[in-house]
């Protein structure tokens, strides 16, 4: 079975990862204990939860992590969209990380629909339930 580093929607995560990581660098002094530390942490627990869910090799398992990792995905979005109203990230830099956001969410809502169908069927994971994701 491939590993989850090999999973496009992993790797997706981890730019956005990287992305937020970059934009909050530019929040001023007094977010640092707020609305930079949160961000940062609901970035990060994307592709943090990809991995361990993955790393449970359940289907079961892995789909619910999975939704974990979507609703830290919409935390992570209403954060920057505060950052905007705020005047803390341009517009254009915002519309760059929603994009890449809106594309990781429809894979992971791929992705468990996939596993919902795997778990129904009490099936295990195998090599070819990971072509939807991966990059090989």
């Amino acid at each position: 079975m491939a590993g989850y580093r090999d999973l496009l929607v992993w790797q997706s995560a981890m730019q956005i990862a990287e992305d937020a990581y970059h934009l909050a660098e530019h929040f001023p002094q007094q977010e640092v204990f707020d609305l930079t530390s949160q961000s940062r942490r609901a970035a990060v627990s994307v592709s943090s939860n990809i991995a361990e869910g993955h790393g449970r090799n359940s289907p079961k398992e892995f789909n619910h992590f999975l939704g974990i990792a979507l609703g830290s995905l919409t935390e992570l979005e209403t954060q920057l969209l505060l950052s905007e109203r705020l005047k803390y990230i341009e517009e254009a830099q915002l519309a760059n990380v929603l994009k890449a956001k809106d594309e990781t969410a429809k894979c992971l809502k791929v992705y468990k629909s996939h596993l919902s169908q795997l778990t129904t069927n009490d099936q295990q994971l195998t090599k070819n339930d990971h072509q939807l994701t991966t990059s090989n």
